[in-house]
């Protein structure tokens, strides 16, 4: 019989005081947000690089260092600034003692996102390897630790190096389960660091990366010239610096930052920028336009800089302060201040803007009373397909239930045909992950009007389940996942898909949110072992090490996977690979070569690669 759980002795045995390391690999997520394998922008692996790399940044922004270098290979990360180095005597405290560093004197560190002491010394606790070596002066100092514990003091000792402080590091494999570094994520994240820092050059495995104007280097790398509606407003003043401009896109596109921390959840000054501008633009035309009808199809980049911020986490994605120092001016309203004086001059000053923003609000207004009708009539129309218990096979738990939980992932599973979506049905974990059933090959949706959503009854009910018709914030699930099979067909249904979520939801691309299900080709087996293959080479390698003549069972299709089979393929072991939308990509060119109208060559090109193109937009490999 149990021990009742009531009966358990409460006494000083009972009390424990963690050491440092011991609280962080306990409960990583507090320091690193999820932990994740890479596949997601936002897994902790390159929050620990972003930790380390905030430190060097700090010292820039002090105005000591230009340059940072980064090198990544397959399993470790080496990080090297050139500011004043830590001070020797403090090297081991600033990796190994919670508390400890140079950012609580303020005076120093004005506008730091690296306040707590805290972030270094989370990727020591979470790596198997960990090195920190300091110069300066003519001096070094190096300390190696494994797991957080010390393993080398090594003695100062003179040197030739630049001053500065490198850190070496190898995310632990066993807290990071077969983790793997996609290099567009970490190059995107360096990029977003030179866009804030000018003076700034970041060398990343072989590339080189800087930014001389700022936000506007951002924007145009996001936003093709051709397909702007007008110039990119590009507009800066103390610690205020924003840039935007309109496309035919759908959507609301932001990149938001603070103290030069990329803020990816957004915060007070992104809701205050939006706030702003809707504030403005009213005031400018003297129209009271409706929020969604100014923003609709914005792309925007701002960035603040304020004393001491407060972020809702220590992985800092989301600013919680409400003032631009402690007891001073809102945030709101300096915002604001920026935004009417230097938005409402730009637009007096070039009548082109003024004339060019006002026709797409007044297009997103006609197009917004035009979808009013259509969107009761889709509504409606899902509730009778009785969506639940139809196409939808749904899970307990959904992401908007636990936004607050980091750590939480649902995912929802789009197949096609009863056999392939029996099979999941029969094998997920019914708490966070659900199965949304196609019937055949949906709709190209290429070059159509957002309409074809509420009217195509596939796109509605699937739009329905994903909860996405008000607004993303309430997207039900994290990952939405293709999941076809590996034929043409299968291809053929997974690129209609793509198109249907990069034509009306790009956001939902560009945050990581859509997966494709890799599912194994093969299965190589003698009465010792079962060993499943996802490429050819796989299933060589399987051949060798099983010995002759083992028995090859080639999948077809998903349905001819067994339940019991599949489970294994969608539990902890899952494979899936992100469909990463590269900044600088141009949608428009990607769709219609892709989904425009049929040449021979691209069917061909399609039929002999079944992969999208890899310059534009990315199952990442």
């Amino acid at each position: 019989m149990s021990e009742n759980p009531n009966n358990a002795q409460y006494t000083e045995n009972e009390i424990r005081s963690l050491d440092w390391k011991e609280h962080i690999r306990l409960r990583p997520g507090m320091y690193i947000g999820k932990l994740g394998d890479g596949k997601s922008p936002d897994d902790g692996i390159y929050v620990l690089i972003k930790e380390v790399i905030d430190n060097s940044i700090d010292e820039h922004v002090m105005g000591h260092g230009k340059r940072i270098d980064v090198k990544i290979d397959e399993k470790t990360v080496m990080i090297r600034d050139y500011g004043r180095g830590i001070p020797l005597g403090k090297v081991i405290d600033c990796v190994s003692k919670i508390n400890t560093g140079g950012k609580y004197d303020s005076r120093a560190f004005q506008k730091s996102v690296g306040l707590n002491g805290v972030g270094t010394k989370a990727v020591n606790a979470l790596s198997t390897y960990f090195k920190v070596e300091s110069f300066r002066e003519g001096k070094t100092k190096l300390a190696e630790f494994e797991r957080g514990e010390l393993t080398n003091d090594a003695k100062e000792a003179d040197t030739t190096e630049r001053n500065g402080t490198r850190i070496t590091f190898e995310p632990d494999a066993t807290v990071f389960k077969n983790y793997r570094f996609i290099q567009d994520f970490i190059r995107e994240q360096v990029k977003n660091y030179t866009y804030l820092n000018s003076k700034l050059t970041i060398h990343y495995n072989g590339e080189s990366f800087a930014s001389r104007r700022g936000l506007l280097d951002l924007l145009e790398s996001k936003v093709n010239p051709e397909n702007a509606l007008y110039p990119n407003v590009h507009l800066q003043a103390e610690d205020f610096e924003i840039a935007f401009t309109h496309t035919e896109a759908y959507g609301e596109e932001y990149y938001s930052f603070v103290n030069g921390q990329y803020t990816t959840q957004g915060g007070t000054h992104l809701q205050a920028f939006k706030e702003a501008l809707v504030r403005t633009i009213r005031d400018f035309y003297g129209k009271n336009f409706d929020p969604s009808d100014i923003r609709s199809s914005i792309t925007a980049a701002v960035s603040i800089r304020v004393v001491e911020p407060v972020f809702e986490s220590q992985t800092k994605t989301k600013l919680g302060s409400t003032e631009m120092e402690p007891g001073g001016t809102t945030l709101k309203s300096a915002m604001l201040e920026f935004v009417k004086k230097y938005v409402d001059d730009h637009l007096h000053q070039n009548a082109n803007v003024a004339d060019a923003l006002l026709k797409k609000i007044l297009q997103n207004e006609r197009e917004r009373k035009d979808m009013a009708g259509v969107q009761k009539l889709a509504k409606d129309r899902a509730k009778r397909a009785n969506l639940h218990n139809k196409k939808l096979r749904d899970c307990r738990v959904h992401f908007t239930d636990t936004k607050k939980d980091e750590h939480h992932e649902t995912t929802l599973f789009i197949t096609e045909g009863d056999s392939a979506s029996g099979s999941i049905t029969k094998s997920r974990n019914t708490s966070v992950q659900a199965v949304f059933s196609l019937r055949g090959k949906p709709l190209n949706c290429y070059g159509l009007k957002k309409k074809v959503v509420y009217e195509n009854e596939e796109f509605n009910l699937l739009q329905h389940a994903l909860n996405i018709e008000e607004s993303l914030d309430d997207l039900r699930y994290n990952k939405i996942v293709i999941a076809t099979d590996a034929d043409v067909d299968g291809m053929h249904i997974r690129l209609l898909l793509m198109t249907f979520f990069l034509q009306f939801f790009p956001d939902l691309v560009r945050n990581g949110h859509l997966y494709i299900l890799q599912t194994p080709l093969f299965r190589v087996r003698n009465k010792k072992e079962t060993i499943y293959c996802y490429n050819e080479q796989e299933r060589i390698e399987a051949i060798e090490k099983l010995g002759p003549k083992p028995e090859i069972t080639r999948f077809k299709g998903l349905g001819e996977i067994s339940p019991n089979e599949f489970a294994g393929f969608i539990g902890e072991d899952i494979r899936l690979e992100p469909v990463i939308l590269k900044r600088d990509s141009e949608i428009e060119k990607l769709l219609k070569y892709y989904m425009g109208k049929n040449t021979p060559d691209r069917q061909e090109f399609i039929i002999d690669n079944l992969v999208v193109e890899k310059n534009d937009l990315d199952v990442a490999s």
